[in-house]
C-alpha cells in the first residue's frame, strides 16, 4: 500500500495482545449502538440521492427554528487536551476507498477538543446515499494516555481527502473540512496556511459574528480516471441555511468550482460571500514594536482586487493597533483575494513555518455578482497563533428571509492569478522613520514594483507616479530604477499631522499606457 502523508504520523494501537477477546465484545456492542444511531440520522441518511438533494434539506430546514445540534459526548472523551486530542490518529489502512483503484481517499476526524460539534457523513456512489457510520476501529490511540475511545455512533468533526498531489507513490493531503464551515486546501508543494469558510456572518459587528456550521457531508465517489471530486455540504446556523456544491481539481494549483444557494431564515444584512480567513503578524511595513528574529511573518501580505472595470488593486496588509475594517466598493468584481506575494525563504528564515510556501487564494465570481463591496478586517494581533485577517464580498442589498439566494465562484489554491506580459505589479512594500533625528511620526514609504512577465518591449522611459493621501500632507515623490528587480522604485515621505487614519494611493502611469498595479495603503496612528 502507498504510504499517506498527513498533518502528522500515526500512532500504534492500544487494541493488541491480551485486549482482543474484549474487543471482539466491544464491536458487537458497536454494531448495536450504531446501528441505533444511524437510525437517528438527522440529514446524511441512507437512500436516494441527486444534485438537488441537500437544497431540499436546506429549504426544509430552514422553515424551522434554528435548534443547536446536541454535542454530547462520552465521558471518556470529554474535555481532552491538545495533546490527548492529537494522539487519536487515523488508520491510513482504513481510509474510504484505500482499496480501490480510484485517485482519491478520505479519512475522517475524530471528535473531541474544540471539535466537539457532531458531523454526519455520507457516500454518495450513482444515485444513492449511503451513511457512514461511526467505527473506534478507524483509529488509533496513542498508548501514553489513559481514556478509551467511544464505541456508539457518534459522528465526526470532519474530514480530509488525499490524492498523490506532489509524486505518485504518496498519497498526500489535499483538502480539509473541519471546524464550523472552514476549510483549507493547496498547490502542489506548498504547505497548509490561509483557510476558506462557507459563509461570513456579522464580522466585525458589535453583537459578536455568528458562525455557521457545515453539518453534514456528501462526497461522491469518484472514477479511477477522475481528475476531481465533489462535496455536498449542508449549511445550518441561526440566520440561514444553504447547500454547498465543491467541485476539487488538484494540481500546481488547486481550483475548487463552488456552487452555493442560501435560504435565509432571516435578512441577512451583515454577510460574507466567498470568505478567507488567513493571519497577518508584520513585515517590512509594520515592524513597529516587534522583537523578532524573523524579517516577516504572515500567511498573507495582500488583498489583491480586479474590480468590474479590470483595474488590478494591491492593498498591502496590516496588524492594527485596533480592529479596522475597510470596504472596496465595487460592481460586477472580476476577482479577489488573500495573496502570499513574497516566494523567498530569506524574508522568512523560518525553518518549520516556510511562510514561502503558503498558498494565496484567488476568488473569481462565476456570473455577474452585481453591486456590493470587497471587505476587508484586520484584527490586532501579538502572536502568529491567531487568523487575524478576513476578506469577502458583502453584496449591496440584503438578501431577504424566506428567499432562495443562488451564487457561484471558483476558489484557487496556490499562487497567485498570472500577469498579462509586460504588466507592472508592486513586489514590496517598505516603511520606517523618515526622520530619525527627532521622533516626529513622518513616515518614509518605499514601494518595489516589478514586471514578473517580461515582454519583448520594455518601457523606454521612467514611469510618472501619481499619489494621493486622504489626510496628512506626502513630500519628495521620487521614481527611479531599480537594477536588482529590472523594476522601479518608488519613495515619499507622509506627514500624518496629528491625523490618526490616512487613505494613501499610488499610481504609476507609461507613456505605452501598460497597466500597472495601483497600489493603497491605510495609515494609521499607533
Amino acid at each position: 500500500m502507498n504510504p499517506t502523508a498527513t498533518v502528522s504520523p500515526s500512532v500504534s494501537s492500544r487494541r493488541t495482545g491480551v485486549f482482543q477477546p474484549l474487543l471482539a465484545c466491544l464491536l458487537l456492542l458497536s454494531s448495536a449502538f450504531a446501528q441505533q444511531a444511524t437510525a437517528a440520522v438527522q440529514f446524511a441518511k441512507t437512500g436516494p440521492f441527486d444534485r438537488d438533494t441537500v437544497q431540499e434539506i436546506a429549504r426544509e430546514l430552514a422553515r424551522r427554528p434554528f435548534k443547536t445540534t446536541p454535542t454530547a459526548i462520552p465521558e471518556s472523551i470529554k474535555g481532552l487536551t491538545y495533546d490527548q486530542y492529537r494522539a487519536i490518529r487515523y488508520r491510513p489502512e482504513k481510509a474510504i476507498w484505500a482499496d480501490e483503484d480510484v485517485p482519491y481517499r478520505m479519512q475522517m476526524f475524530h471528535r473531541g477538543f474544540y471539535y466537539s460539534e457532531p458531523v454526519e457523513i455520507a457516500l454518495v456512489e450513482g444515485d444513492k446515499a449511503t451513511h457512514l457510520a461511526y467505527d473506534p476501529e478507524q483509529f488509533t490511540l496513542d498508548n501514553r494516555f489513559e481514556f478509551n475511545l467511544p464505541l456508539e455512533d457518534i459522528g465526526y468533526a470532519g474530514l480530509r481527502l488525499h490524492t498523490p498531489l506532489n509524486t505518485s507513490n504518496i498519497w498526500d493531503e489535499l483538502v480539509v473540512f473541519q471546524g464550523a464551515s472552514y476549510f483549507r486546501s493547496l498547490g502542489r508543494d506548498q504547505v497548509y496556511g490561509l483557510s476558506a469558510r462557507g459563509l461570513a456572518l456579522k464580522t466585525g459587528a458589535a453583537e459578536g459574528e455568528e458562525f455557521p456550521v457545515f453539518k453534514a457531508f456528501w462526497v461522491e465517489k469518484p472514477t479511477n480516471l477522475a481528475n476531481s471530486i465533489v462535496v455536498h455540504a449542508l449549511l445550518d446556523s441561526k440566520s440561514t441555511t444553504g447547500a454547498y456544491r465543491f467541485t476539487i481539481r488538484p494540481g500546481v494549483n488547486t481550483v475548487m468550482d463552488v456552487q452555493a444557494t442560501l435560504f435565509p431564515r432571516v435578512t441577512l444584512t451583515k454577510v460574507g460571500l466567498a470568505p478567507g480567513t488567513s493571519m497577518y503578524y508584520f513585515s517590512l511595513n509594520g515592524r513597529e514594536q516587534i522583537d523578532d528574529f524573523r524579517p516577516e511573518v504572515h500567511d498573507s501580505d495582500g488583498l489583491l482586487m480586479v474590480n468590474g472595470r479590470g483595474e488590478r488593486l494591491w492593498r498591502p496588509l496590516a496588524n492594527p493597533a485596533s480592529l479596522q475594517i475597510s470596504a472596496f466598493v465595487d460592481t460586477s468584481p472580476i476577482g479577489f483575494g488573500l495573496i502570499q506575494r513574497n516566494r523567498n525563504y530569506v524574508q522568512y528564515q523560518d525553518l518549520e513555518a516556510h511562510y514561502e510556501k503558503r498558498p494565496s487564494l484567488w476568488v473569481e465570481p462565476l456570473g455577474d455578482w452585481g453591486r456590493g463591496a470587497v471587505v476587508l478586517t484586520e484584527i490586532p494581533t501579538n502572536a502568529e497563533i491567531h487568523d487575524n485577517i478576513v476578506a469577502f464580498w458583502q453584496p449591496a442589498e440584503p438578501i431577504a428571509a424566506g428567499s432562495q439566494y443562488s451564487y457561484s465562484y471558483r476558489l484557487t489554491w496556490g499562487v497567485e492569478p498570472r500577469l498579462q506580459p509586460g504588466e507592472v505589479r508592486v513586489q514590496a512594500t517598505r516603511s520606517g522613520r523618515a526622520d530619525v533625528a527627532n521622533s516626529t511620526q513622518r513616515r518614509l514609504f518605499v514601494i518595489d514594483y516589478n514586471i514578473p512577465v517580461p515582454s519583448e518591449d520594455k518601457p523606454n522611459s521612467l514611469p510618472t507616479a501619481r499619489l494621493f493621501s486622504s489626510a496628512g500632507t506626502t513630500r519628495n515623490l521620487v521614481v527611479r530604477e531599480n537594477p536588482a528587480n529590472n523594476g522601479y522604485r518608488v519613495s515619499f515621505e507622509f506627514d500624518p499631522q496629528e491625523e490618526k487614519l490616512s487613505e494613501l494611493r499610488l499610481e504609476l502611469n507609461f507613456l505605452d499606457q501598460r497597466p500597472s498595479e495601483t497600489w493603497l495603503y491605510r495609515w494609521t496612528a499607533r
